[in-house]
């Protein structure tokens, strides 16, 4: 058992290399799309950085990747970029690539004239350059191509060539077991068969002021002096001897960049010293390494055996990462007695500072480390299991009963400090020079993971799940003599609290908040709120340094705020690295000043020191790399990206591309873009290097885009200029032809309404015509309805006046039949004297006179009625007709009868005759039926 814990503690102490690296950033064959293993590595004047991968050649312009396919499909070997050519070599085919109009590369095959001469299997490893020639080197031969003559000079030696270089003025190679040779006048003159340079394979060499320097696979650097060679050691020597050098580079600071085959790479200085030891357990992708190369940033790019990575040597941030996972997440750091002591959540960890000794683990501290602080010479660790005091490298243990979240001091107390536990806040002591608990402060049992606390002894604490309170202490540190827990602000996650320049700042996602020392009341700080705004709020963590300044942390870029120089206004510095790159744990950011100008910064796999004098960079430039339009629903078509566009009606669905060539780690290129003829404003500023514009109308166009890197413009801007072309239908000669239908269209329409209105005016004149007709027939109707009445009421009034006569002829012979019977009362001696006047009257009274006298008075006044009752009823008698006449003028039956000279019982059954001879049913009436007739 203690076998193991000894072994454990020995790799927890020592497995940690405590290297900072520079930044690296890697790209799997994922990302780029292509074969794993990339041979060779060129760069143009553009910055486009290329790669001879296995799958053809592979670009990156630091947006985006793109393959062309070798041109028989096999792996391509060598890259070289002269001039604005391209030249690539693979199985049995050279040539060269040359960018189009439309910014795509397009082949053309150099080796085609020498197809005899080529040998069978010949692949084609290097490429170099020295003035007019292009030197294609196989493992058989070497090609020497004349770009002015289009001619070539093949050399070819005994033996196979394992690499071929060149200094800055010379051509060499090296064959198996011959030695090194120099290309002079076209032919290979030997100018060192040392048995060291026969057994041992070249994979590069420099030009010195002293002659060669010549790195070889195995055993390290010689020196070639004259005929002379002479071993140049430096301290990786036994680490090359064991890894196989494979690849190598000088770069423009003097040092050398050896890749190996098992054991990543390794950066010397000139004199031999290692610089950096990069392998894949400290960030490279991968221990092989076919291929280096420096580019035109001093940014060192590695073609793995498995996939690409560039390492940011000039970057002013380092990174510390721990791939292996025994230093963990790092919450916390401090620089003490020249030691850097980081906390973690495996524990805490030490190393003398400015080294690249190992990581120590500080016995005891097993568990999370959540602050250091140090105070009056003693270094405290707020840990998950208590309270530490830290006393060269060993831990002392001074309270326990609950984690501790952080440390404070208490004004005018200098023997006394605060701690925030997880359950409330208690108090440390210093006695006998010896820091050990005295107290907790009763009343309050919240975790106080953030808090401060001001003169008057007012405790302000951050509880991320309830707020924040304010506790008033007494005198003796003992309780609390009430709590308040404010409404405003909210509680929120990764809130925190922190006091900078004596003042208390909260933050939460809604901003950040200032309290005003005499209402006790927090506000609302609008500068330092400004860093949340447009959704950029991942965590409210505040950080005061030792040189005053307050750090905050965005979704996009770490702020830190600083006191002006001229004012007491605050100064806002931004640098621009998202916090999707610094790793960091969300909520538990910290930033700790090791010097005036470095900052450690805690990551979830180790730490990365920020230089912020170093933060300079320069000046880049935005290109447009590739416009593609495209009709709807069909495939995209690249265009010229270096004449302004023209494009058709329908293909005014139209992507741009562009991008700033630069491959940095943690600060990202931003793009703003303005349409002219389409907007009117700037875009937003994104990180997206591309713009679609679907259904752009006809018209001309400027498109711009601007960019910006490290938060500060690029001087340039990119232009380009196009027009969407008007459809067939809206050209002059169109719209010339459309103005002549037009106007023959308008005279038709003119001639078709006027004909239209002719008609509806002729049809008008004969409405009307027709409608005073009708007013006439109606008038007339009119005239005759007002006759008929006329002519009715002359009836009604003749009806009348023959019923007064009928009546008056009725009383006459009533009167006179009276008479007579009165006379023939008289006695008979006087009955002859009056006879006389009795026949008198009997002629007065004959019916037969009455009823012409009535009949042609009734048919003056009805004319056709009887007429009409003849036809109606034949079988009437002349009798029938006379008692029809009579009831047709609406007379009684007692009126009738003396008309008719008999009893009114008999007028009854005259009645009843008649009804049935007419044929009339129960229901209707006599005198009804007669009227209607």
């Amino acid at each position: 058992m203690k076998t193991k814990l000894s072994i454990f503690l020995f790799l927890m102490s020592f497995c940690a290399f405590s290297q900072e690296l520079p930044p690296i950033v890697k790209y799997p064959s994922t990302t780029y799309g292509a074969g794993n293993q990339n041979w060779m590595i060129s760069q143009d004047q553009n910055h486009y950085v290329f790669f001879a991968n296995n799958e053809g050649l592979l670009e990156f312009n630091g947006s985006n990747w793109e393959l062309y396919p070798s041109p028989n499909e096999t792996i391509v070997r060598s890259v070289k970029v002269i001039g604005n050519k391209i030249f690539t070599g693979c199985y049995m085919e050279f040539g060269f690539w040359a960018r189009q109009e439309n910014g795509k590369l397009k082949y053309t095959s150099l080796s085609k004239t020498l197809k005899n001469k080529i040998l069978d299997d010949e692949q084609f490893w290097n490429i170099l350059n020295y003035d007019q020639w292009v030197i294609f080197q196989s493992l058989n031969r070497i090609y020497i191509y004349d770009t002015q003559t289009g001619g070539f000079k093949i050399i070819a030696p005994k033996n196979n060539i394992t690499k071929s270089f060149r200094t800055k003025t010379a051509i060499y190679f090296q064959t198996i077991n011959e030695g090194l040779f120099e290309i002079e006048s076209g032919k290979g003159r030997l100018v060192s068969n040392n048995l060291i340079l026969q057994s041992n394979k070249i994979v590069n060499l420099f030009s010195i002021d002293e002659g060669l320097l010549i790195q070889t696979q195995q055993n390290g650097f010689y020196k070639l002096i004259g005929t002379a060679l002479t071993k140049f050691s430096t301290e990786a020597d036994s680490e090359l001897a064991a890894s196989s050098v494979y690849s190598s580079q000088l770069l423009s600071d003097g040092s050398f960049a050896l890749g190996t085959v098992s054991n990543g790479i390794f950066i010397l200085n000139n004199i031999g010293k290692i610089k950096y030891h990069i392998s894949q357990n400290k960030g490279l992708s991968n221990n092989t390494a076919l291929s280096l190369y420096e580019d035109a940033d001093k940014n060192l790019w590695v073609g793995l055996d498995n996939g690409i990575n560039c390492i940011n040597l000039q970057s002013p941030i380092q990174n510390f990462v721990d791939d292996t996972g025994i230093l963990g997440t790092v919450y916390t750091s401090k620089l003490y007695n020249d030691n850097l002591y980081v906390g973690t959540n495996q524990g805490l960890f030490y190393k003398s500072y400015q080294s690249n000794d190992e990581f120590k683990f500080v016995t005891g501290t097993k568990g999370q480390v959540w602050s250091l602080f140090e105070y009056d010479g003693t270094l405290f660790c707020g840990h998950d299991s208590g309270t530490f005091v830290i006393e060269n490298a060993v831990a002392k243990n001074i309270f326990s009963r609950s984690g501790t979240w952080k440390f404070e001091t208490i004004p005018n107390q200098k023997g006394l400090l605060l701690q925030g536990n997880y359950y409330g806040i208690s108090v440390l002591e210093k006695t006998n020079s010896q820091w050990g608990f005295r107290n907790k402060i009763d009343g309050f049992d919240y975790s106080s993971k953030y808090f401060e606390i001001t003169n008057n002894l007012n405790v302000f604490v951050s509880h991320e799940y309830k707020g924040v309170y304010r506790l008033e202490l007494d005198r003796k540190l003992l309780k609390t003599k009430n709590f308040v827990k404010y409404n405003t602000p909210t509680k929120g996650k990764n809130a925190s609290l922190t006091k900078f320049y004596n003042t208390i700042y909260y933050a939460n996602k809604e901003g950040v908040f200032k309290l005003n020392a005499k209402t006790n009341q927090f506000s609302k700080d609008h500068l330092l709120s400004s860093v949340f705004e447009k959704d950029e709020y991942t965590s409210g963590k505040l950080i005061e340094d030792n040189s005053k300044k307050i750090w905050l942390f965005s979704k996009n870029y770490i702020h830190y705020f600083s006191l002006s120089k001229l004012s007491s206004q605050l100064k806002q510095n931004v640098i621009p690295i998202p916090a999707s790159l610094t790793n960091s744990m969300l909520g538990y950011e910290n930033i700790t000043q090791i010097s005036n100008s470095n900052y450690l910064i805690g990551t979830t796999d180790g730490y990365y020191i920020l230089n912020l004098n170093d933060l300079s960079f320069k000046n880049y430039s935005v290109l447009i790399s590739a416009i593609t339009t495209n009709k709807l629903n069909e495939n995209s078509e690249n265009r010229s990206i270096l004449k302004e566009g023209s494009f058709k009606y329908d293909e005014n669905n139209i992507t741009i591309n562009y991008t700033v060539p630069e491959f940095n780690k943690h600060i990202n290129a931003e793009f703003q873009y303005l349409l002219e003829g389409f907007q009117e404003e700037w875009s937003e500023w994104s990180a997206k290097s591309t713009v679609n514009f679907k259904n752009l109308p006809p018209g001309e166009y400027t498109f711009r885009v601007r960019a910006k890197f490290a938060n500060s413009p690029l001087e340039d801007v990119a232009v380009y200029t196009f027009t969407v072309q008007k459809p067939w239908y809206l050209i002059h000669i169109a719209l010339f032809v459309y103005l002549i239908f037009v106007i023959i269209l308008a005279r038709f329409i003119h001639k078709a309404y006027k004909s239209y209105y002719q008609k509806q005016k002729e049809k008008l004149i004969e409405e009307n015509n027709l409608l005073l007709e009708i007013k006439e027939l109606e008038n007339e109707q009119e005239l005759m309805r007002i006759r008929n009445e006329q002519l009715s009421k002359d009836v009604d009034t003749k009806n009348r006046e023959l019923a007064v006569s009928t009546m008056s002829l009725n009383s006459k012979n009533e009167f006179l039949t009276f008479i007579k019977d009165d006379l023939k009362k008289t006695p008979n001696d006087g009955y002859r004297s009056i006879k006389s006047v009795i026949s008198s009257i009997n002629k007065n009274i004959t019916e037969g006179d009455s009823w012409s006298v009535f009949k042609e008075a009734f048919d003056n006044a009805d004319k056709d009625f009887l007429k009409k009752m003849k036809v109606a009823h034949p079988s009437l008698t002349p009798n029938d007709l006379r008692l029809c006449a009579y009831l047709r003028l609406n007379l009684s039956s007692k009126e009738v009868a003396p008309l008719l000279n008999i009893s009114v019982r008999s007028v009854e059954i005259k009645r009843y005759r008649l009804r049935k001879k007419m044929e009339l049913t129960h229901e209707q009436g006599l005198v009804e039926y007669i009227l209607a007739v």
